[in-house]
């Protein structure tokens, strides 16, 4: 089992930054690739980012490339989500995910999850 537990959301005005961690406990932390996903109110869980075992390989959405950074300390069992440049439809709980796989991370059927954080970002 890996336990994953989402820190660093809240409230930002439009044009500002956060970043998240996710921290991880269980298993060894670099056999993982690491995700980020979102869910917006009334809407589906949707991939935002990926990263590489070793953090050597990333993956964005288009709706968040050159916007947000995903990465990853390895020593410190935490990967990251560097977001800038926010706006308000980046708003939603973001979910941190792991999997042995780079593909299924970048999918739903991703096997662990943290619980969320929330991101609201005002006009």
């Amino acid at each position: 089992q890996v336990q994953l537990v989402e820190s660093g959301g809240g409230l930002v005005q439009a044009g500002g930054s956060l970043r998240l961690s996710c921290s991880a406990s269980g298993r060894t932390f670099s056999n993982y690739a690491m995700g980020w996903f979102r869910q917006a109110p009334g809407k589906e869980r949707e991939f935002v980012a990926a990263i590489s075992w070793s953090g050597s390989s990333t993956y964005y959405a288009d709706s968040v490339k050159g916007r947000f950074t995903i990465s990853r300390d390895n020593a410190k069992n935490t990967a990251y989500l560097q977001m800038n440049s926010l706006k308000p439809e980046d708003t939603a709980v973001y979910y941190c995910a792991a999997d042995r796989s780079l593909i299924t991370i970048r999918t739903i059927t991703s096997s662990y999850w943290g619980q969320g954080t929330q991101v609201t970002v005002s006009s």
